[in-house]
């Protein structure tokens, strides 16, 4: 018997209701859970936690340890927010306290990137917590919100919740679009917004709207209404979710954008022409999860546009994977496959799979760990490389980096688990 008929079989069980052991999808949830639980995070907690100064130093890479000089807000939210999803998911053993290593972040944001002045986080800071870069970006304060929504109900420290509210009623005031509606996103410490096109924004365009910023506050809205169930942050989550499904990622999933003016009208520079297949599948989940937490009737007409176009437009299905970019209803123009990407699409056909079966859908997703295994997990740790190309030849070998933490990856890993692993042997 051939293994394309073997596979093929194996879906075909799944989608007549067989057993969870007749799926692929069975045997990746099972070794997903034991790289998770044997090396993913292991790795994270024994390289990643500064214990001299406290948050994390993130510089590593398949050829080597670099030397890290700063400490970057959206790296460090993330840390705090992947390793309080870990011991909440209970991987945290006697050996490696997961919660203690997030609360090690948690209090170096407090101590160090908060600023008691004028309110926010600071963008950066040294390796002892010194800050060197004084600004507030929309993006990292979107992420120190999600972080401490997670520790919060990792630790039930009430104060993280108290912090993320207090951290949105700032951004309310300094950050929210009264005229045009939608969020501002680069400032100067005391909130002055910085001007069209400022230099070294790092995060997008300054002076613009984006599609990346406005995805993202959605997802920390999303996790801070579920555990508050403040009614402003209800509307403000109702607002970002009717933006994101407007401008940046509608229906017609060929039309996403990058960046919009102010006032919504579309961004003709060429620099921002095109779409991310790793951001609409990222929305089309995140979308779904933003409507369940409203108690809103989901879009999944929605979804599967999103998911269906980047599969028809996007998806290597010879070899597995999403490639990172293209335009409108055409083959991708780059096809460099990147970490995150790949943990985004898992994740999407991962509900995909749990919503409705679908025999293309499950051998897309099976295809997809087939490649991260064969080509973009490093064996020795379980970490998963910055990025490879189409066929598999590293291009960015990081594995830790301030763009690059225990988040995409993880939270993905873990999803993918609860739902293909067997009754009573879900994610510990």
């Amino acid at each position: 018997m051939t293994l394309r008929l073997i596979l093929s079989l194996c879906f075909a069980a799944l989608l007549a209701g067989a057993s969870a052991p007749a799926s692929p999808l069975l045997y990746h949830a099972k070794e997903f859970r034991v790289q998770l639980a044997a090396k993913v995070l292991p790795y994270w907690f024994d390289t990643a936690v500064d214990r001299t100064n406290g948050g994390y130093v993130l510089a590593d890479d398949l050829n080597g340890r670099g030397v890290a000089t700063e400490k970057q807000l959206v790296s460090q939210a993330r840390m705090v927010w992947g390793f309080s999803h870990a011991h909440r998911k209970g991987f945290s053993t006697l050996e490696r306290d997961y919660l203690q290593a997030a609360q090690g972040g948690y209090r170096f944001l407090l101590d160090h990137f908060l600023d008691r002045e004028h309110g926010g986080y600071f963008w950066k800071t040294d390796l002892a917590g010194k800050v060197i870069d004084d600004r507030k970006i929309l993006y990292g304060e979107s992420f120190v919100i999600y972080a401490f929504v997670e520790y919060y109900r990792a630790s039930h420290d009430a104060e993280a919740l108290r912090r993320a509210m207090d951290l949105y009623q700032t951004l309310q005031q300094h950050a929210h679009d009264a005229k045009n509606t939608g969020w501002i996103e680069h400032f100067q410490r005391d909130w002055t917004p910085l001007p069209l096109r400022a230099p070294n924004a790092e995060v997008e365009i300054a002076g613009l709207k984006s599609a990346n910023t406005h995805l993202h506050l959605m997802e920390a809205l999303t996790e801070l209404y579920a555990a508050s169930r403040d009614q402003a942050v209800r509307k403000s989550l109702q607002e970002a979710v009717h933006i994101n499904a407007t401008y940046f990622y509608p229906l017609d999933p060929g039309q996403s954008c990058f960046h919009r003016e102010p006032d919504w009208a579309p961004v003709t520079d060429p620099a921002s022409a095109g779409l991310s297949y790793g951001h609409n599948v990222e929305f089309a989940w995140l979308l779904i999860r933003a409507e369940k937490t409203l108690g809103q009737r989901r879009s999944w007409r929605h979804f599967y546009a999103d998911l269906d176009h980047a599969l028809k437009y996007g998806y290597d299905h010879e070899r597995g994977g999403l490639y990172s970019r293209g335009f409108d209803d055409q083959p991708a123009t780059n096809t460099d496959k990147v970490w995150w990407v790949q943990a985004e699409m898992m994740a999407a056909l991962t509900d995909a799979l749990q919503h409705k079966r679908n025999p293309a859908y499950a051998e897309a997703l099976d295809k997809l760990i087939h490649f991260l295994e064969a080509y973009q997990i490093n064996p020795a740790d379980g970490i998963w490389l910055d990025t490879v190309t189409a066929d598999g030849r590293p291009k960015a070998t990081g594995k830790a980096h301030n763009w690059k933490a225990n988040y995409h990856d993880v939270r993905a890993m873990v999803k993918f688990i609860e739902a293909f692993a067997p009754p009573g042997r879900k994610a510990p």
